[in-house]
Formats: C-alpha cells, sequence, structure tokens
C-alpha cells in the first residue's frame, strides 16, 4: 500500500510514509478533502476525479494552512513543484482509500465493538434495513440505520442526502453512534459508494446482496460493470468470519455466492438447482405459504429447522426482504423464537404505503423507479382482489434515459389505466423525458398524460371507481421536487389527499 520508504532525500524534500501520517491522524490531526475547510496544521487529501481533481485544489489548501498533502503517487511530478517547502507530500496509489484509512485511526473505529452491517443491490436495500431494525430491536439490541430515508439511531434523526453518505461522515457517524451505545450499525451501501470507495476503512461483519436489476447505466456504463461495483462489498472488504449473505434466486447473486468466503443463501424454492451451481452453502429456505391484502406467512427453513412468520407486508419481493432480514438476525446471534417480532412490522415509509384517507380509497404510494421494481410492485397489486389498476408513474431527469422506454413498458403490462407525469425532471424538460418514455407505453389499454406531478395525480384520483387500486410510483418517501435546479416540497401522499379533497369539494 505504501509506495514511499522515505529516503534521506525524501525526507529532506517533505516527504512522509503514510503509516507516519496514519500515527498523526491517531493523535487527532485533522483531515480534509474540502481546500475550503482546511485550517492551520490540516492535512488535505487530494481525492480522485474526473471533471474535478482533488490535486487541482491543493494550491488553496496550502494557502489555508494545510501542513500535510495527500496525492496520487502518479501525480508526484505535478504535485511536488507546488507542495515543496510550503508542506510535507505523502503519496498513495489510491487517495480515496487513504481518507477512509485515516478516518479509522481518527475515530478509532478498530479499537471500538461496533457490529456493522452493509447491504448492497438495485431493489430492498432500505426495506431490508427497517426490517432487520426492527428484529434486533425487538431482541433488546440498540440499533443504528444509514439508508436512503435518514441517518437514525435511538435519540437522534437526519435526513440523508445521500444513500451512503461521504466516507469521513460515515466514519463520523459511526463514532456517534458507539458513543451513544449502539450495539449493531446497518447501512445501505451503493453501487456509487463501493465504485468510489466512500466505505474504505470499514470493516463489515455481515454484507447482503439483494438482487441487481437494470439501474445507474449512465454511472456505470453497462450491467457487468454495475455487478462488479456491487461485488466489492464482498471481495474488496475481506474479515475473517464475515459473513455474505445472498440472494440466491438472482443469478448475480449466485456468481457472489459461489465465490464468497462465509457465503450464506436465501431465496424462495428448491435449493438443490442452486446448491449444484455454487457448492454447498448453509441456505436460508422461504416458502410463502400464504398472501392476502391483510399479509403473509412465509414458512422458513435453516439448517434443519423450521417455523412459520407472519406478516403485514405483501408481495414476493417482501418476503425476500423478510428473508434476507432473518439471514442477518441469525448470523448476528437471534434465534427462529425472535422471528415472531416480525408480525408486528408496520412497513416501510414510500415502500408499498397505503394512502389512510376518509374516502375508504385503495391508494399505494412506493419508491418504485426501476422497471424491476416497477414490475413487482405492480405484479404484487395485479394479484390481489382489486378490479383495476392505475398507474402514475414518470421518470427521473439526467438519469439514465435507457430505462424510461422500459419503466413504461412495465407499466404497460400490468396498468389498466398508465398515467405518465414528472418525477424529478432536475434539469431536463418534463416534455421532453415524457417523450423519451412514451414509445414504451405502445400496447398500454388507456392512457392520460400531464407534465406538473399533482394534476397528474388529481386526473389519476377522478379516474378511480369502486374496487381499484391507485399506485403512485417513483417518488415514495421523498417529500420534493428538483425542477431546474430548484428543489420544491412536494409529497405523494399529500398529493393524493389534496386530490381526494378536490375530488369530493
Amino acid at each position: 500500500m505504501f509506495l514511499f520508504s522515505g529516503s534521506p532525500s525524501e525526507k529532506k524534500a517533505g516527504v512522509m510514509e503514510f503509516s507516519e501520517l496514519l500515527k498523526k491522524a491517531r493523535k487527532g490531526m485533522m483531515v480534509r478533502t474540502d481546500s475550503r475547510e482546511v485550517q492551520e496544521g490540516d492535512c488535505f487529501v487530494a481525492m480522485p476525479g474526473t471533471a474535478v481533481r482533488g490535486i487541482d485544489f491543493i494550491p488553496a489548501a496550502l494557502d489555508n494552512g494545510a501542513k500535510y498533502i495527500v496525492a496520487p503517487a502518479d501525480a508526484r511530478d505535478l504535485v511536488a513543484p507546488v507542495v515543496e517547502k510550503r508542506a510535507v507530500a505523502v503519496y498513495h496509489e489510491n487517495t480515496a482509500v487513504a481518507l477512509g484509512e485515516l478516518a479509522r485511526v481518527f475515530f478509532h473505529l478498530s479499537d471500538r465493538d461496533l457490529k456493522l452491517v452493509g447491504i448492497t443491490g438495485t431493489n430492498g436495500k432500505t426495506t431490508t434495513t427497517y426490517i432487520i431494525e426492527h428484529l434486533l430491536a425487538s431482541a433488546g439490541l440498540k440499533v443504528g440505520v444509514l439508508g436512503t430515508v435518514n441517518y437514525r439511531w435511538p435519540g437522534f434523526e437526519m435526513a440523508a442526502p445521500l444513500t451512503t453518505p461521504s466516507c469521513w461522515m460515515i466514519h463520523e457517524l459511526l463514532f456517534n453512534m458507539k458513543k451513544a451505545d449502539v450495539d449493531v450499525a446497518i447501512m445501505e451501501v451503493s453501487s456509487h459508494a463501493l465504485d468510489q470507495f466512500r466505505v474504505a476503512g470499514l470493516d463489515f461483519d455481515a454484507a447482503v446482496f439483494t438482487n441487481i436489476t437494470q439501474d445507474h447505466l449512465d454511472y456505470h456504463g453497462d450491467m457487468e460493470t454495475y455487478f462488479e461495483a456491487k461485488s466489492k462489498l464482498f471481495t474488496g472488504y475481506p474479515r475473517e468470519e464475515k459473513k455474505c449473505i445472498v440472494n440466491f434466486n438472482d443469478p448475480y447473486g449466485r456468481r457472489i455466492l459461489k465465490e464468497a468466503d462465509g457465503g450464506i443463501g436465501f431465496g424462495i424454492g428448491d435449493t438443490k438447482i442452486v446448491r449444484h451451481e455454487v457448492g454447498d452453502k448453509p441456505m436460508v429456505q422461504g416458502r410463502i405459504a400464504s398472501m392476502t391484502g391483510k399479509g403473509m406467512t412465509i414458512e422458513t427453513t435453516y439448517k434443519g429447522k423450521s417455523w412459520e412468520i407472519h406478516s403485514p407486508l405483501i408481495g414476493a419481493f417482501n418476503a425476500m426482504n423478510l428473508l434476507s432480514a432473518q439471514a442477518v438476525g441469525l448470523q448476528l446471534g437471534l434465534n427462529c423464537k425472535d422471528m415472531r417480532a416480525l408480525k408486528d412490522f408496520p412497513g416501510v415509509p414510500g415502500r408499498l404505503e397505503r394512502v389512510m384517507n376518509d374516502a375508504d380509497l385503495d391508494i399505494f404510494v412506493d419508491y418504485a423507479h426501476t422497471p424491476d421494481a416497477l414490475e413487482n410492485v405492480q405484479m404484487t397489486l395485479k394479484g390481489l382482489d382489486f378490479k383495476r389498476l392505475i398507474t402514475v408513474f414518470g421518470c427521473g431527469g439526467d438519469r439514465d434515459r435507457t430505462k424510461r422506454p422500459l419503466m413504461a413498458q412495465s407499466v404497460a403490462r400490468y396498468a389498466d389505466v398508465a398515467v405518465l407525469t414528472s418525477d424529478n425532471p432536475r434539469s431536463e424538460e418534463p416534455e421532453a423525458i415524457m417523450d423519451d418514455v412514451r414509445p414504451g407505453l405502445a400496447n398500454a389499454k388507456h392512457i392520460i398524460e400531464h407534465p406538473d406531478r399533482q394534476t397528474a395525480i388529481n386526473l389519476a384520483v377522478a379516474e378511480m371507481q369502486p374496487g381499484d387500486v391507485l399506485l403512485i410510483a417513483g417518488k415514495g418517501h421523498e417529500d420534493y421536487q428538483i425542477i431546474k435546479g430548484e428543489t420544491i416540497h412536494f409529497s405523494d401522499n399529500e398529493a393524493a389527499l389534496k386530490a381526494i379533497e378536490e375530488l369530493n369539494s
């Protein structure tokens, strides 16, 4: 990891070994990645980048008093003349990894007895974190969560600007969790975070893989690169006895399960074919015994023991989330009797969340914003005793354009009425996004369109007849829209209630 040994000539030039810098961080040396925040005596880490490079801000960091500069080894010829005689240079093969190691020692994370569970996958991360949190808390453990909705533990909560925060912030949050006597921290780990080494310096006691479907290809380029980013949670963060809890129903999951040390599968159905592919790994095997609009019963088997759990959640995808949460609980010391607590789990904000209303209309809000997630939630609702499914949906601006017609195709397959509108248009024109979506609705039974989301929801509610169900998809728990750089308050739940009020006025 350390590329320079600190020869006499290098020391004279002001070059330090990274191991020596770690000692200073352990003693409290402040580390910054934003040159504007640097103060006298701080360490500045020049983070990697494409459009913006950390090395371009080294002069500003020096002007603000940086004493140590961590720079990429391959940029030494550029950095050395700038840093010479003004600060001490430390060269590292990957400055993002260096930041994680510095954060680890600064916050003394390795000295603290805090279990850490990381969850990655395209869909199901948020719901799974909530279920695990409920399961562990019901068993008397104190739990912290870093996820899409918020960062929280008993006595603390803050809104989450990112699914996975910055590296330094993660370490600081975990440090504060431990100060609050948290026993287990659960965090959603996005593919972006893994690719950008935002979880560097962490030791995971358990890593969970939910699934992979098309998403974020605007960033990763193709599915294989996307998969490789997700895989880093299992291959790039080795720890003795780390448990790798993997969806064996997913073909990408089976690839991880085959290679992962400490691999444990979870899923629905017969494991014989799976075992032939991945080897003799332990399996948490489930079967949906029954499902109604009120919930489901799942039979679970693990290492020769079987038990039933009851949950108010619905949908096969939620059965998978319940199984993965049980698998995590079992690895953290819970037993099958502890799983009874799942009957009291109320659900997750914005994840197939029922909009309670005096008109007794069946309206659900869901965060589904990928073709696969939208397919799953619609399939779930179509499988219940509703007459018609009305689906409100849109696609986010400045994001993967290739999934737009695929989202529409999913709606056309399942919805009796497709309502096309805006999601978060960001810098794009809503009408232009809708133009990209529209080809996928070629086989839709009935289409309603309006670029204003509130108006579209009004039209959808007005379309409802007795026995219908309305799905408002895409934003879930979010309470904002981003339009031309401006963030405005917008809640699908509130919008549905407003539409009902206007309809009845």
